[in-house]
């Protein structure tokens, strides 16, 4: 059997006997007596198969996971990419142990974020000063708020199926339908859910993404009023949607010539596409990053980093942003483990490498079997999306003509056979840094399995 050794860690693991998933229904059942729909994020809202219930996961090691009536899985989505060492990792352990017998927070400045603020300095091009904060969406607020104070504007650009976010401020056309969405050219702005104020839409404008006229010619009808453009530079929501060739750098040149900060929401592709993000990927620098996900290893943590110039205004304390809970010594430690392993180009070279044997394993069984299918992304986040011709997807627009049942009939013939990946039909796959050779072959071989069941 084939063993992982990863950072002090060496894990042997039995392929998994699935069996029923009763004790997940009954506290579903159980937690919609106190919890609001039963959950906790509406992200959680998922079904196994054609079962109308989530599962209770009770347990994970390296990259397994195991639910409530004792099921293991080989686990893709590990936290929405957040657990990027795997469950559990022995550092992770030995590290948070020892910050628990000292006290895991003291509202006060502490040693672990100033380390940690280092290294992102590190390993970030844009990072010359750092801000912390608890999650992806707070981050955003951060930097948007930082952008607002240093341009003296108020409105933001962002594009259509975009994801920053639940929070006011950017949850704005992040997957409306067809009939919300508008006219191609000037989208409208649509609230990602009631309970958002109308003057915070107001604020937003909504663009194509990867149409460069399309930018250029929302940019010049607000000449003079973006205080920031804003994207993920993979759409990691929805479809995982690459940049065009030449696109980013088109976006960089545009925000510059209107006086606009460009920020990159890398909440998901921080430090998981490589040790400087996707920013290093592409060779295009922004004057802020937002980081979340892979940066805590799975404990919550999120910053935002850029150019000194954008971030003075925070320095300064003219521009203000707080909070209780921000890097306290077991996030900011769990971070600092974390971004140690990642730093080394090996580890994200490995996670790349087995998302790519992954990928050509769904490209392989898509074509054996006849299914039109592409895959999306890069090797450390991917998506596979069935469109009709087998053709990927560059726009958000584009993804209303994928087959949302396909995906659904995969996720569930997967977990049926012992791999988990996301729910959502749209969103990523994402690689631990531990998964084995022997979990890589079985995961190829229940995705050919899954693709068989497929009509």
């Amino acid at each position: 059997m084939d063993t992982q050794v990863f950072s002090g860690g060496s894990i042997e693991r039995p392929a998994p006997a699935l069996g029923g998933t009763a004790a997940s229904r009954e506290l579903f059942a159980r937690a919609k007596g106190s919890l609001a729909g039963g959950i906790s994020s509406s992200s959680r809202l998922t079904s196994t198969g054609p079962h109308p219930y989530p599962l209770y996961m009770s347990s994970g090691s390296g990259a397994r996971i195991r639910d409530v009536d004792g099921n293991e899985y080989i686990d893709y989505l590990i936290s929405y990419g957040s657990a990027i060492l795997g469950h559990a990792h022995p550092s992770l352990t030995a590290g948070l142990t020892e910050v628990l017998t000292r006290g895991t927070m003291f509202g006060t400045c502490n040693v672990p974020e100033v380390e940690l603020a280092e290294l992102i300095t590190d390993m970030v091009p844009c990072a010359e000063l750092v801000r912390f904060a608890n999650s992806g969406s707070e981050a955003v607020q951060g930097a948007v708020r930082a952008a607002r104070g240093h341009t003296g504007r108020t409105k933001i650009l962002k594009f259509e199926g975009h994801y920053h976010g639940w929070s006011d401020t950017l949850a704005v056309s992040n997957r409306p339908d067809e009939t919300e969405a508008g006219p191609y050219g000037a989208p409208r702005a649509v609230p990602h859910s009631p309970g958002i104020p109308a003057g915070v839409v107001d604020d937003v404008v909504v663009c194509p993404w990867n149409d460069p006229e399309a930018l250029h010619a929302v940019l010049d009808a607000h000449r003079g009023e973006f205080a920031a453009v804003i994207c993920e530079p993979i759409v990691a929501n929805n479809a995982c949607v690459m940049p065009l060739p030449g696109y980013l750098e088109r976006l960089r040149e545009a925000a510059t010539a209107h006086g606009a900060v460009l920020i990159f929401d890398e909440v998901c592709t921080g430090f998981r596409t490589g040790p400087g993000g996707a920013q290093s990927l592409f060779g295009v620098r922004p004057d802020i990053a937002v980081y979340s996900k892979a940066l805590g290893g799975g404990l919550p943590i999120a910053a935002f980093a850029g150019v000194r110039e954008v971030m003075e205004t925070l320095a300064s304390g003219r521009v203000k942003h707080g909070g209780t809970y921000n890097a306290s010594p077991l996030c900011a430690t769990s971070a600092l483990i974390t971004l140690t392993a990642l730093a080394d180009p090996a580890v994200t070279r490995r996670i790349e490498e087995a998302g790519l044997r992954i990928a050509e394993a769904i490209r392989r069984a898509a074509h054996d079997h006849r299914i039109p299918c592409a895959v999306q992304g890069v090797g450390a986040m991917f998506q596979a999306v069935f469109t009709p011709d087998g053709a990927p997807v560059h726009r958000y627009r584009d993804t209303f003509r994928i087959h949302r049942r396909r995906y659904n009939t995969l996720r569930h013939e997967l977990l049926r056979r012992g791999v988990h990946c996301n729910a959502y039909g749209l969103a990523c796959w994402f690689v631990p840094a531990v998964v084995t050779g022997d979990e890589l072959a079985q995961t190829c071989e229940a995705i050919d399995g899954a693709f068989a069941a497929m009509d």
